[in-house]
């Protein structure tokens, strides 16, 4: 394994302050993103803080303490919340009552996980890996990040300058930063920017002034139990139709993001703790939020820029950030002190990160050696990133697929799998023992 020639620090190198910082950087690396699914969907901000942070830790539970992975709110269903939204306003039923029942078949969407945990458990890592090739992988990675880039772009358009105001200090501090500074950007460029536009009137804190210090992060109305006081069956039934398949692309970016992580730290998380424990993580953190009216959970690519940026891996660091948001999201104010953040501000530094997704997507092939001198290599790599991004920014943003719709996402994990699958030229041998290149 090659080794990086930049130093790599761990809680005894760089003490409790340190790493409590370091949390809560982690912390506000995934808040652009992992909010931003309850104000689009109309989930409950604090119950998706509060599931976040239990999910992460549910995940490092079954993961042994070892993968440095933070879950935060997955973009991949935000199409089929608003779908089953749209069918129950077909009968009726407004936003709030319908959402339960996305939530719902989010929690039949995670069973899948476990389903493909217990088939590597049985066949072994290496063969089921035989079917997730870095040919597979690194251009779904690359696609997440993409097909997150317009959302980065659009929130940046609310105020160019204090985007790249949050860009401008992630670089700085990056690159010319010494000591913590060094190892804060995302922290400092979040805290640099949100003050100046404060300074400048662009911050609305109406609504920090009207909410309480103290509050329950979510209302059993708002969560699957309640559907099944009186339960709609049609859209039940729809619910999950509709949403389970999207698990597909969770599933691949899933494989991908461990991947990432594996190549970023140069430790073979695949192999130990194993995929199938990682993935049952996942899934039971995706389960466990939806049960409360809370988003789907994903493996964090964000939080993976932040270990690339920083060099610091410590798992205990991921770990405080999920305490960090358990306890805010029992703070209304503070969820609304969040809200009250600048789009541009959210817009500048999802820039960075995103971009940063996509480029471990990069790496994770270079690593692996992929042959691109291969055309069947090519094909594959090709098709996985046209469909993912061409229908995500397509007129119907999904691809109808008799009774229901597959995201882009979904759509070129399937494609990819099965062209590597049947393909001639599969030369990609899983080693389960050997960590990945770094």
């Amino acid at each position: 394994m090659k080794h990086s020639h930049q130093p790599i620090y761990d809680a005894q190198t760089l003490g409790r302050g340190k790493m409590l910082t370091l949390g809560l950087q982690h912390m506000f690396a995934m808040f652009g993103a992992t909010v931003l699914v309850p104000v689009l969907t109309g989930l409950s901000m604090s119950a998706t803080l509060l599931f976040a942070g239990v999910g992460t830790l549910i995940f490092h539970l079954l993961t042994k303490m070892k993968v440095p992975a933070f879950l935060g709110s997955s973009f991949a269903f935000l199409g089929g919340y608003a779908s089953v939204v749209a069918m129950g306003a077909d009968q009726g039923m407004s936003a709030a009552q319908s959402l339960p029942y996305a939530c719902f078949g989010v929690f039949c969407a995670g069973i899948l996980y476990f389903i493909l945990a217990a088939l590597i458990a049985a066949f072994g890592v290496k063969k089921v890996m035989r079917f997730f090739p870095p040919i597979v992988t690194g251009p779904i990675i690359i696609a997440i990040g993409l097909t997150l880039s317009g959302s980065a772009i659009n929130n940046c358009q609310t105020n160019w300058w204090i985007a790249l105001l949050a860009i401008v200090i992630i670089i700085v501090c990056n690159i010319w930063g010494k000591g913590m500074i060094k190892i804060l950007p995302i922290l400092l460029g979040v805290l640099g920017s949100y003050i100046v536009a404060a300074c400048f009137g662009l911050c609305d804190f109406s609504a920090v002034k009207e909410a309480a210090w103290i509050g329950f992060p979510f209302k059993m109305q708002d969560t699957v139990f309640a559907v099944f006081k009186n339960p709609n069956w049609g859209l039940l039934v729809s619910a999950i139709i509709t949403i389970v398949p999207i698990s597909l692309a969770t599933m691949m970016e899933h494989i991908g993001d461990i991947c990432a992580i594996s190549s970023t730290v140069g430790k073979n998380y695949l192999g130990d703790p194993g995929l199938h424990r990682t993935l049952m993580g996942d899934g039971l953190a995706t389960m466990l939020a939806s049960l409360f009216g809370a988003p789907a959970n994903t493996t964090y690519g964000e939080n993976t820029g932040v270990l690339n940026l920083t060099k610091v891996f410590d798992p205990r660091v991921i770990r405080l950030a999920a305490i960090f948001a358990i306890i805010l999201s029992f703070c209304p104010k503070f969820s609304a002190l969040i809200g009250a953040m600048p789009a541009s501000t959210i817009g500048g530094v999802s820039l960075v990160l995103y971009g940063m997704i996509s480029a471990v997507g990069v790496r994770n092939m270079v690593d692996n050696h992929v042959d691109f001198t291969s055309s069947r290599n090519v094909i594959v790599a090709a098709l996985i990133l046209v469909l993912a991004i061409g229908i995500k920014y397509g007129a119907n943003d999904a691809l109808p697929i008799g009774f229901t719709t597959l995201s882009g996402l979904a759509t070129a994990a399937l494609v990819g799998v099965i062209l590597n699958a049947i393909l001639p030229g599969k030369d990609y041998e899983f080693n389960a023992d050997t960590p990945e290149e770094k």
